[in-house]
């Protein structure tokens, strides 16, 4: 009997130490996705990103009117031409439409490659900022609470002021 009240006291206090540990536990939160758009580097990549962007779409739709061109031609012209010459320019149309995947393919990596590029160390910027933040007001954990970060009250602290104060924003 004396055991168990023994027990029963430590469980009590183990349990109050954890209550109150967890207690002190000081959480906030921050929409990450937010900050950096409204982070100057952020725009100035998006910029460039759009540029590449549109350089590689109008090299691409370029390739499509010579395709429909040719495709137009060789048909009105069909009729009138060879079986041989008919062969050759499906052919001809063929290995068009395929230098039009791949460079389409080629134009997805490159721009996926390219925002990685440009993004990483923005968010890199972005994360060490919050970081110093949570840290020097003793903050423990901090949450992200951009829209489908999984986090469903955000009734803590915002932390969105003082990191863009910070990063200078």
């Amino acid at each position: 009997m004396k055991q168990m009240k023994k027990l029963i006291a430590i469980a009590v206090l183990f349990f109050g130490v954890v209550s109150f540990t967890n207690a002190q536990t000081k959480v906030a939160h921050i929409d990450t996705q937010k900050l950096i758009s409204a982070m100057p580097e952020m725009k100035a990549a998006k910029t460039e990103f759009d540029k590449l962007q549109q350089s590689l779409g109008a090299d691409i739709e370029a390739s499509i009117t010579e395709y429909r061109n040719k495709l137009t031609q060789y048909t009105n012209e069909a009729p009138t031409k060879t079986d041989a010459e008919n062969a050759s320019r499906k052919q001809e149309l063929a290995e068009l439409e395929a230098r039009i995947q791949e460079a389409r393919a080629a134009a997805d990596k490159t721009t996926q490659q390219k925002y990685i590029d440009l993004t990483k160390p923005i968010q890199e910027r972005a994360l060490a900022a919050i970081q110093k933040v949570a840290k020097s007001l003793g903050y423990a954990y901090v949450l992200d609470a951009t829209a489908g970060s999984g986090l469903l009250l955000a009734d803590g602290k915002d932390l969105m002021a003082e990191v863009k104060k910070e990063l200078g924003i």
